[in-house]
């Protein structure tokens, strides 16, 4: 039989194409369409209030310091509800605590475009607010995270995954950018209400989902002794470890955000009221992200998963040595996005690895404990960053953390020989 001229390159092309761009198999799956429709809209009004919050601190007090204190306000709800809402998603319906967490959420950023709004210029509300809106943000990350098992078949987890996080890099762009341009116009205050109104929007996608109560009996009440045993659980899973380890290595010195508005005003000529220095700072990590999510295809071919990690985490500080290095508002950007994309493919098989090798009465807990690391992290970086620039400068502190990233991962890897080895287990 005799074959259409041009059809075998055009199939060949697509099969090309399909091992490239990014797996959207589970959105065929209504129930984790919901839940991937939810993300994606708070994701870009989640971004204004990442961006506003640490504008407001700095308008107030002009301090760098300040800024990094925002982390440390962050770091402590994030530490405790982290592990706590790991817990209590492991012995609740999961769709119900959604819908609890994410009003809370949304509550706290109309607080904070309420104070905004009238001008208060108080700091420690600011703090408060924060501190609070981080505590519902705890329990919802691990919650949302262990509620995609539940919803996808285990071969569809790492392209399940991969969506998740690029609409979430997609929103880590727009936002950041979207806060640039709007801030000079519209004011610091609207950016609250944006995220406020998309919060509220959002839950009428988690009310769709189905209920997921615990398969492993009947709702109660989470205790200490529940955190307690998530622990024992992980100090038997001696990868997981690993990977938690490099990644707090790669937040904690190479995370420097908490620079970003003073080297937007004082490096790269942002006017005191923002610009759009600030918001290409913010994005460019996720704008990074956003690419290698995209074409994330090939990451399913990639079964040294420890070697994957390990490269893109040594990657990643090298991209904040020549962030911290730059002059140029555009070489920082292209530095961050390197660092960005660096980033995505360790989260990705750091997920996978998380999300295949834990019994689902064990997924929300060991999900608080990744949350911990993946959030609080960074925040420790704020503080670390923050005083860091106050006494050495911007530059020196950025550059340094990213040396300090290849120093410590390097020797966490020597030390871990087991990480580097580790593959992807086989599907039966």
């Amino acid at each position: 039989m005799s074959t259409e001229p041009g059809t075998a390159p055009r199939k060949s092309a697509r099969k090309v194409l399909g091992s490239i761009v990014v797996d959207t198999r589970p959105l065929k799956l209504p129930a984790y369409r919901r839940l991937w429709v939810s993300t994606a809209i708070t994701a870009v009004g989640s971004q204004l209030t990442a961006v506003a919050v640490p504008k407001q601190v700095f308008d107030i007090t002009g301090s760098s310091g300040f800024v990094g204190l925002t982390g440390a306000v962050a770091l402590v709800p994030l530490l405790v509800f982290g592990l706590w809402g790991g817990a209590i998603a492991d012995t609740v319906d999961r769709r119900k605590l959604l819908l609890v967490t994410n009003t809370g959420v949304a509550v706290t950023s109309a607080a904070l475009w309420l104070q905004a709004f009238l001008g208060l210029n108080s700091v420690w509300l600011v703090l408060l607010l924060l501190g609070v809106n981080q505590a519902f943000f705890a329990v919802n990350m691990p919650t949302r995270s262990a509620v995609i098992a539940r919803l996808v078949p285990v071969e569809l987890l790492p392209a399940a995954i991969s969506l998740g996080a690029t609409v979430m890099q997609f929103g880590a762009v727009l936002g950041p950018m979207a806060a640039g341009a709007l801030m000079p116009v519209v004011g610091l205050s609207t950016l609250y209400l944006v995220d406020t109104v998309v919060l509220t929007v959002t839950l009428w996608a988690v009310w769709k989902l189905p209920p997921l109560p615990p398969l492993n009996g009947p709702v109660r009440r989470a205790g200490l002794r529940d955190v307690i045993d998530g622990f024992r659980y992980l100090a038997t899973q001696k990868i997981l470890l690993a990977s938690f380890l490099v990644d707090i290595i790669a937040m904690v010195f190479g995370m420097p955000r908490a620079l970003f508005p003073e080297m937007a005003e004082r490096t790269f000529g942002d006017p005191p009221g923002g610009g759009p220095a600030l918001g290409w700072l913010f994005a460019a990590i996720p704008i990074g992200a956003l690419l290698c999510g995209i074409a994330s295809g090939w990451l399913s071919r990639i079964s040294r998963h420890g070697v994957a990690v390990t490269i893109a985490v040594v990657a990643w500080g090298v991209a904040i040595i020549g962030f911290g290095l730059s002059q140029s508002l555009w070489l920082a950007v292209v530095f961050m996005a390197l660092a960005g994309a660096a980033d995505f493919v360790s989260m990705v098989f750091r997920s996978s690895i998380l999300q295949s090798a834990t019994t689902d009465e064990m997924r929300g807990r060991l999900q608080g404990v990744f949350t911990v690391v993946v959030a609080g992290g960074p925040r420790i970086a704020d503080v670390t960053h923050g005083w860091t620039a106050a006494g050495v400068g911007t530059a020196a502190s950025a550059a340094g953390g990213g040396f300090l990233v290849i120093v410590f991962v390097v020797l966490a890897v020597a030390l871990l020989p087991a990480f580097w080895r580790y593959r992807a287990p086989i599907s039966s």
